[in-house]
């Protein structure tokens, strides 16, 4: 059974829109679109898809599925894609499936490869990958505590620079790369956002009420 799928990804400074078309094990992209802008994923994600639509030869009303990417990533940047996703499967019927942004761009390594992708506050997400498969992670450290008995790192360039490692090309996740991590023989699960730490805002003391 052929599925279109719209593959969506704002975990990244790399904001990505696709049109896939999916039949088994075969897929072939038909249009990407990719912005990289860390603050830009609401004002780029919207235009990115509707080129990426005509480009495919795709009326919106085609589109059979969504992948979104759920991260690891900041919470502004997951929330922009999560709820455009929920947004387009709702309005189409169609199911929205939520993969790990990481998992992405670790189907394009091979070998045991370190997958690292931009955490702030000087840390970095991590996966580790065995010929694409994840075998551990994801998780937020500090560059000094991510394990490195790896044979090379992928992701985030300047990230992946920290580490002592060569480097392999996957970067950013990929129209290609979502659609390929979906486990498409279950049922599409509630979106669930990989936050991985607490946000920064905190709710306010409420002081105690003195009789």
């Amino acid at each position: 059974m052929t599925t279109v799928v719209l593959a969506i990804d704002t975990a990244t400074p790399a904001v990505t829109a696709g049109i896939v078309r999916r039949d088994g094990d075969s897929i072939d992209v038909l249009a990407e679109r990719v912005t990289v802008d860390p603050r830009a994923h609401a004002e780029q994600l919207t235009p990115n898809m509707l080129a990426a639509l005509p480009e495919a030869g795709v009326a919106v009303t085609e589109l059979t599925a969504v992948v979104v990417g759920c991260g690891p990533g900041p919470f502004t940047g997951l929330r922009v894609g999560m709820a455009t996703a929920a947004a387009y499967g709702q309005a189409l019927g169609v199911p929205v499936y939520g993969v790990c942004s990481l998992d992405a761009i670790g189907v394009d390594t091979a070998g045991d490869v370190l997958v690292v992708t931009d955490a702030r506050r000087r840390e970095v997400y991590w996966a580790r990958y065995r010929d694409g498969v994840r075998v551990d992670g994801p998780a937020v450290s500090a560059p000094a505590d991510v394990p490195t008995d790896v044979g090379a790192v992928a992701g985030s360039p300047e990230h992946a620079a920290l580490f002592a490692l060569p480097r392999q090309p996957a970067v950013y996740p990929t129209a290609s790369g979502l659609v390929r991590v979906v486990d498409w023989t279950v049922p599409p699960q509630p979106l669930v956002p990989l936050y991985l730490r607490r946000p920064d805002a905190k709710p306010r003391a409420v002081p105690p009420v003195r009789p």
